[in-house]
């Protein structure tokens, strides 16, 4: 009887045990806010890192930018962003953060179709600063993005470096001078409706951007990289991005891998970014 008994408390504790291992697990939760920018609801999803519930820690924060037509849950199912940055945690290769993935629909992440571009900047930062236990500071402070997700993000960074400290680039959809024939930016009517403009892309293309990024004095690292059979010929792009960088004395760090315009590359190329782009974050700390 008393084995018995003994072998009961033994089953209970190990119980135990996993539930409050899993209190603890990291966890992907949805957001939505009023956008004042955009005039509606607007969602993000997050991934808060284990034991963020219980802690009094403020994290750093990695915002991920989807491709064009995507969405923020895009990282969560295709690019399993939950299970990499678990992985990276755990193997010390970046601190505990928060990540942030908003939706972004077809804006290319510019004030044209919806004002998305100050929606990200004077609405999701602050409600994410405000809402969740992030650093609010620039060290604390990271974005990554893919195809459109990567000219969006390239685009922040050079007009406000002083709030990102790092960036990565997925398969950047960064056209100098114009996209291809095949690119979704000449379908979409975001850079000109019912035809593609010539002359918005290139007001709104990075290269606008560059000479006042340099007088700025901050640099941003950047993580670049492609697939080698793209087929928007990015590997191209992202080689001319990272030797404008390198030229002018800017950190960055180029990739070409084997693969295409897909989540092949993508998803297997994250944990190289995120690895890289944390290199440059602060470390989680208390504000109190």
């Amino acid at each position: 009887m008393i084995r018995h008994r003994r072998c009961w408390f033994l089953w209970l504790a190990a119980c135990a045990l996993l539930l409050s291992s899993a209190s603890f697990a990291s966890e992907i939760v949805v957001r939505e806010f009023q956008s004042k920018a955009l005039g509606r609801a607007w969602q993000y999803q997050v991934y808060l890192p284990t034991g963020y519930e219980t802690s009094r820690l403020h994290y750093p924060v990695l915002y991920l930018l989807h491709g064009n037509g995507g969405a923020g849950h895009d990282w969560v199912d295709q690019g399993k962003v939950q299970s990499v940055a678990d992985g990276l945690i755990a193997r010390g290769d970046m601190p505990a953060a928060v990540i942030v993935m908003p939706d972004a629909g077809v804006t290319w992440y510019v004030d044209r179709k919806e004002k998305m571009e100050t929606a990200f900047i004077s609405d999701l930062l602050p409600d994410v600063d405000k809402n969740l236990r992030v650093l609010r500071s620039r060290e604390g402070r990271l974005i990554g993005g893919l195809s459109m997700g990567g000219y969006g993000s390239l685009r922040f960074v050079l007009e406000y470096p002083e709030k990102f400290a790092a960036a990565a680039l997925l398969s950047p959809a960064i056209y100098v001078p114009m996209p291809p024939l095949n690119s979704s930016a000449r379908k979409v009517g975001t850079f000109g409706e019912p035809e593609f403009d010539e002359a918005v892309w290139k007001n709104l293309n990075y290269p606008a951007l560059w000479q006042g990024y340099l007088a700025k004095k901050t640099p941003v690292p950047m993580y670049i990289n492609s697939g080698d059979d793209d087929e928007f010929m990015i590997e191209a792009e992202a080689t001319r991005l990272y030797s404008l960088l390198r030229s002018n004395r800017q950190p960055a760090e180029l990739r070409i891998v084997d693969g295409g315009h897909n989540w092949t590359v993508w998803g297997s190329t994250l944990g190289d970014a995120m690895k890289y782009v944390f290199r440059f974050s602060a470390r989680p700390a208390s504000t109190e």
